[in-house]
């Protein structure tokens, strides 16, 4: 049975600027974000994505992953999920499946470069097939049961392509719109065009006034994310690559070295399992960046393959360097 929703939109509730931690596949896990809740919470958490078809495939594996993926805590909330796909109606029994997981709203990646996500005619392939863009966005909708349907998506493919991209989605009047200002072909390489806010608020105003806007790409600092929304007067900032080893990011705060080697302790006991355990381990990089003297400790972090081990590890640099 679908849970009905007719409450009002949480995105429509939100305190403008508002900032989003972004789903980053293999980093953005309940341990990450269980990190944040604890030392400054996002105004909105985004789930890693999933691929619609393995919620309900054949195959156990790929669906006890995607359900993991999408276990989520009260304290996360408002927390939406994200799926990418092209069958419109694997996205609709997708949708029905996380409607009834008590989501705040569906989130369809439009964007992701991934070439395994691409040669499923998902992700970013989509900017190339507009017309089985909005069919995916309306299927969405339809077992939507009123939770809001959102869309995260690039300036186009090979090269700009916001002017006849976007007017695409927006016609289908979803609740918000998040654009990562780089093509496709760019990948995560040159500087993002920010510049371009400009021309995404006024496509906006005049095809979807009610949709949401969201920027991301390359924002380093919540100061800077505060910037970048009044500058271009847009609603929301997505940050993404910036909050790695950071959770406290959304508060501005400049944890003391201590604080920070306490934070890999706790980050790593929050890991469900040691089954997928090597997923932390880009998290340790970015916790001991600038550490004075850290060779040994990352050494050993990196080698670690469960919780205890780690402890042990930041005990004896705390030991060797007198903190």
């Amino acid at each position: 049975m679908i849970r009905i929703m007719n409450k009002k939109s949480f995105w429509q509730k939100l305190k403008r600027p508002f900032f989003v931690l972004a789903p980053m596949s293999g980093v953005t896990d309940q341990s990450c974000r269980l990190m944040f809740v604890k030392y400054g919470k996002p105004d909105v958490f985004f789930t890693e994505f999933i691929s619609a078809s393995a919620l309900f495939c054949d195959n156990k594996n790929a669906r006890k992953y995607c359900l993991q993926v999408l276990k989520f805590s009260k304290k996360e909330k408002p927390i939406v999920a994200q799926i990418f796909g092209s069958n419109t109606l694997q996205i609709e029994k997708a949708c029905q499946i996380i409607v009834n997981l008590g989501f705040d709203g569906i989130d369809i990646n439009m964007g992701c470069p991934d070439r395994n996500v691409e040669k499923q005619g998902a992700g970013s392939a989509l900017i190339k097939n507009p017309k089985l863009a909005q069919e995916i966005i309306r299927s969405a909708k339809k077992a939507s049961a009123g939770l809001p349907i959102s869309v995260k998506t690039r300036i186009g493919y090979n090269k700009n392509e916001l002017d006849s991209w976007i007017p695409v989605l927006l016609k289908e009047n979803i609740s918000a719109l998040t654009v990562h200002f780089r093509t496709k072909a760019q990948g995560y390489g040159p500087s993002a065009n920010w510049e371009l806010t400009k021309d995404l608020v006024s496509l906006r105003n005049k095809y979807a006034p009610q949709t949401l806007l969201l920027g991301n790409g390359d924002v380093k600092s919540l100061a800077e994310a505060k910037t970048l929304a009044n500058k271009y007067n847009i609603d929301g900032i997505m940050i993404g690559r910036a909050v790695l080893g950071n959770p406290w990011f959304f508060t501005n705060k400049n944890p003391s070295l201590k604080q920070k080697l306490k934070a890999i302790i706790e980050h790593t006991e929050l890991l469900p399992d040691t089954k997928h355990f090597d997923s932390i381990k880009k998290h340790f990089h970015a916790y001991t960046k600038n550490f004075y003297n850290c060779k040994d400790l990352k050494d050993s972090l990196m080698k670690s393959k469960d919780a205890k081990q780690v402890k042990e590890a930041v005990k004896e640099f705390i030991k060797n360097n007198n903190i």
